[in-house]
């Protein structure tokens, strides 16, 4: 059973960056992997997207040309680099693979278990 593992969360003031990793536990071909985020009282929505074979990527709005998603084919990992955050960036952030890139959580093969990332005003 491949195993996904978010890290580098954390608190940062606004303005801040924060760059997030997710590390596969094995190899396994994955054609999309994501990142969702869902703040408290709020539903959880994809922030960013890559088509792993292609490197097509793709933005939530509110987050486009702040974060960049990116791959390590060799390390079975993908990350997210955040910058100028903000409080509405504020929630758990997971990670996600599967076959597709779909807008739910619930219709990938893999989920991580979140990393808090908290940014004070």
């Amino acid at each position: 059973q491949v195993q996904l593992v978010e890290s580098g969360g954390g608190s940062v003031q606004a303005g801040g960056s924060l760059t997030l990793s997710c590390a596969a536990s094995a190899y396994t071909y994955m054609n999309c992997m994501a990142w969702f985020r869902q703040a408290p009282g709020k539903e959880r929505v994809r922030v960013a997207h890559i088509y792993t074979e292609s490197g097509s990527t793709d933005y939530f709005p509110s987050v486009k040309g702040r974060f960049t998603i990116s791959q390590d084919s060799a390390k079975n990992a993908v990350y997210l680099q955040m910058n100028s955050l903000s409080p509405e960036d504020t929630a758990m952030y997971y990670c996600a693979a599967g076959d597709m890139c779909y807008l739910s959580i619930n219709d990938y093969l893999y989920r991580g278990q979140g990393t808090q990332v908290t940014v004070s005003s």
